[in-house]
């Protein structure tokens, strides 16, 4: 019955970052430093509220889009802190960022679109494009030192363009787009019914002052899908939180999605995410700071070309003078120095490989001094 199946799932990719980090565990001594998982427990007045919450009986079916209360909460942090104009009626809440992406894609997409996607990138959105049985169109950002080049991106634009994707801080790089690569999305898609999906999943750690998100052209408002997540800054990766923002006449169809794909988010978790976002994740994000410093001080010492993160936890070094690809680097590298990484093929990028700086202190060191000497042999 194999051949009966939706033809659309033959062309799709598993996750190479799981593949790497899985050839890791099978690989005696070998270590990872591969996933984008924080090393921090979930905050204890967060994993306190989810208790509450259980203790008082709130496991029973709540409203599709998530709580009033939560999407208030959201709605609020938003204006306050990232300067958007959002109502809790125009919020959904998701199973995680991935369904949040899910749903904008699946909600715009018809056969035969196509979407925009700025490389290097997370492989998710050429994934979940092709799923929705559209095509991905990747614009390579790294002869721009990985931002956005006006003219290259006209040149991608046509009829068929439904969407941009832009994940600032980015994923795999760290790096933040800059205001010329804002405003050449803006002058792509201001006169054009092209809608701009903002993975904007990273924003809460960012390092520099000057970041800005793209959904802040609110002048673009009914053309803007934002998608956060409370994974990556409350380290709650497990809890499969997330949450989608759109004009409402948007938003109204999209939910749709949402309604026939989840029903909703857990209820527990409810009252726990309220409690993150009034967290405070400023020790996480110095903590990631001092990470970032360290790594980076260590990979130029190794000689290793590296563009410098303004946000997320990744670092993206150059490794094209090693004359393979980076999936060979990173395989040589397991079985010959036991340390894993993802090949920058992963996300659409070769001759770089991603390294991931949310793991303490002392594997990072180990993992850099494995990394130093296997970079030393094959220089021998």
């Amino acid at each position: 019955m194999r051949e009966r199946m939706n033809t659309a799932l033959y062309g799709t990719k598993r996750s190479a970052i799981r593949e790497f980090t899985k050839l890791a565990k099978q690989t005696p001594g070998c270590m990872a430093l591969t996933l984008g998982e924080p090393d921090f427990d979930t905050p204890e007045a967060v994993r306190a509220a989810v208790t509450a919450s259980l203790a008082n009986g709130e496991t029973h079916y709540i409203e599709n889009n998530g709580l009033a209360s939560l999407r208030e909460t959201i709605a609020e942090y938003e204006r306050v802190h990232n300067g958007m104009d959002y109502t809790a009626d125009e919020i959904i809440l998701t199973a995680g960022a991935t369904e949040a992406l899910f749903t904008a894609l699946f909600g715009i997409l018809n056969p035969g679109d196509e979407v925009i996607i700025p490389a290097p990138a997370f492989v998710l959105y050429e994934e979940i494009v092709k799923l929705c049985r559209a095509t991905p169109v990747f614009l390579d950002t790294k002869p721009n030192g990985f931002q956005i080049d006006a003219a290259a991106l006209g040149a991608l634009v046509n009829e068929r363009t439904k969407a941009i994707v832009l994940n600032t801080p980015n994923n795999p790089t760290g790096c933040v787009y800059d205001n010329a690569s804002l405003e050449a999305v803006y002058a792509a898609v201001k006169e054009r019914d092209i809608f701009v999906v903002c993975d904007d999943v990273y924003r809460a750690l960012v390092y520099t002052e000057d970041y800005h998100s793209f959904a802040e052209y609110r002048d673009l408002r009914e053309k803007l899908l934002v998608v956060q997540s409370f994974s990556k800054p409350y380290a709650m990766t497990g809890w499969r939180v997330g949450y989608l923002m759109a004009d409402a006449p948007v938003k109204e169809r999209l939910e749709l999605v949402h309604q026939y794909c989840v029903v909703s988010t857990p209820a527990p978790f409810q009252k726990a995410c309220i409690a993150a976002i009034e967290s405070d994740v400023t020790p996480m994000r110095e903590t990631y700071r001092k990470r970032r410093a360290y790594v980076l001080g260590r990979l130029r010492a190794m000689g290793l070309e590296v563009p410098e993160p303004d946000g997320a936890f990744y670092v993206f070094p150059s490794i094209a003078e090693f004359g393979m690809t980076s999936a060979e680097f990173c395989r040589r590298m397991i079985a010959e120095a036991g340390l894993a990484a993802t090949p920058g093929s992963c996300f659409g990028t070769e001759g770089h490989i991603r390294l991931t700086y949310c793991y303490a202190d002392d594997v990072l060191k180990e993992g850099l001094d494995r990394l130093e000497r296997f970079v030393g042999t094959l220089r021998a």
